[in-house]
């Protein structure tokens, strides 16, 4: 006689756990089908096959238990990621995880430093000053979110490189695009662990707290002579993007219009040090963002970067052609149309405005110079699903009437983070050979005609010729030619 009040041990049968998920998820699919047929609706090409559904069940265990049980309880989308891949709409499982991901960048940004971010993701000055706040991170797109989260310590640069492409299927061959694309278990699973890996449960970094600690000091308290030596020896370990990012932290700081005086001494006392560790196309970035509050008129903007540019004596740094401000914003225009689902219609007007602009012969202001080679080196690649037809001309053109001088920047773009994770995808390795062929009869540089024999050589994936030894060490001697 068992005692009252004292629950009953219930014994769980170990044979619910051997009935296997293809029996379970046939069962379910059935009822699908069977409703669907009621309705007299499509059910044939609707469901992934059982096997690949099977595939992920047997292999999502392992990635879960990753994710932390606090954190597991908020994460909507990758409960509705795994009732997708239950129901066999693997491409709206992929569009819930990407969901998921870009949810959880989004709170690492707002955690960290969002103004920071703000000023490292978005280039444009006019679409910075419209973005103040968390409330605002939505109308930031994703891959400005993502490259903005790499820029400033927030993911690595592999991450960067497999969300890149995690983005591309999303967009290409998810529920968040028409397509006939199949997506394997496999794949599901292994992009579900990217995602975990590299940004629900990556740490972030000892560096990345302590820039997040000095930024926090800059703005909140009284920075001394001998405080600002301290800090200087801390600058020393950055690299080169992190400085060049804090950099463009403090800029961002000081042009805001309620940043108070003792925030812009204790800038005047730390810029000194970083600056000339500054990557030279960044201080020519802070000359041209002067020029743009002089063309919209921004009185106190204005002010506030004269006044930076002068704490380092680099008003030389000012563009003297405002035109490079026309040529900027008309770059924008066509990356931010390439990188959208309608680049197809969109991009070649834009193509057509940036050409008008620089004329032919090409006149690109030096400010702007390798921005605009690396623009057009970026949107000729494609963006790995097609070619834009009606600019690709347009593209080859400027290619071709490229001096030496860009025509060496254009040859030695694959080093960049940006272009080298694009020629992951094939269709932008078969135009990078195209460019190459384009630009090398405007190349005099014999090491430069040298190096692109290696690249044309290389036997690997284009996407990772700077982890071949040979070719990273031709690369180094010749950055000197990127200048």
């Amino acid at each position: 006689m068992k005692e009252e009040n004292k629950p009953e041990i219930v014994k769980v049968s170990t044979e619910i756990k051997t009935v296997s998920y293809d029996v379970q998820l046939r069962d379910f699919e059935n009822g699908l089908q069977n409703f669907l047929a009621t309705h007299n609706l499509p059910t044939e090409g609707i469901f992934v096959g059982i096997p690949e559904r099977t595939n992920v069940f047997k292999n999502v265990d392992t990635v879960l238990d990753q994710v932390g049980y606090a954190e597991k309880e908020k994460s909507i989308y990758l409960s509705k990621f795994i009732a997708g891949v239950a129901s066999g709409l693997f491409d709206a499982a992929l569009n819930y995880l990407w969901d998921e991901t870009i949810l959880q960048i989004r709170k690492r940004v707002i955690q960290y430093d969002i103004e920071y971010f703000y000023d490292n993701a978005v280039t444009n000055v006019d679409r910075r000053k419209k973005l103040k706040d968390e409330s605002d991170l939505t109308k930031v797109d994703d891959y400005d979110l993502i490259k903005g989260a790499k820029e400033i310590g927030l993911i690595s640069d592999l991450g960067f490189k497999h969300l890149e492409y995690i983005n591309y299927m999303r967009n290409w061959a998810s529920a968040a695009h028409p397509n006939q694309n199949e997506i394997t278990g496999l794949q599901l699973v292994s992009w579900l662990e990217t995602c975990v890996k590299e940004v629900i449960t990556l740490p972030i970094s000892d560096i990345t707290i302590q820039i997040k600690q000095l930024l926090v000091g800059v703005k909140n308290t009284s920075i001394s002579d001998k405080d600002a030596q301290e800090i200087s020896v801390f600058t020393t370990e950055l690299t080169q993007e992190q400085i060049d990012n804090l950099a463009s932290g403090f800029f961002g700081i000081y042009v805001k219009p309620d940043t108070d005086s003792q925030t812009h001494q204790n800038i005047n006392k730390l810029l000194p040090f970083i600056w000339g560790r500054v990557d030279e196309d960044n201080k020519q970035t802070f000359g041209l963002k002067y020029a743009n509050f002089v063309a919209s008129n921004s009185q106190t903007e204005k002010k506030l970067a004269r006044q930076f540019l002068q704490v380092v004596d680099a008003e030389s740094y000012i563009p003297d052609d405002l035109r490079a401000i026309e040529i900027e914003t008309a770059i924008e225009n066509l990356l931010s149309a390439h990188r959208n689902f309608n680049n197809f219609y969109n991009e070649p007007s834009f193509a057509r405005q940036l050409k008008r602009i620089v004329g032919e012969p090409l006149k690109v202001p030096k400010a702007i110079n390798k921005r605009f080679v690396m623009a057009i080196v970026e949107v000729f690649l494609t963006n790995g699903n097609g070619v834009a037809t009606g600019a690709n001309t347009i593209y080859e053109d400027i290619l071709s009437n490229l001096d030496a001088h860009q025509a060496n920047i254009a040859a030695l773009s694959f080093s960049d983070t940006k272009i080298s994770s694009r020629l992951q995808f094939s269709l932008c390795q078969r135009k990078f050979k195209e460019l190459l062929n384009i630009v090398k009869p405007s190349i005099t540089s014999p090491p430069v005609n040298d190096l692109i024999q290696k690249i044309e050589d290389f036997k690997g994936n284009p996407s990772r010729l700077m982890n071949d030894k040979t070719i990273k060490t031709s690369f180094e001697n010749l950055k000197t030619l990127l200048k």
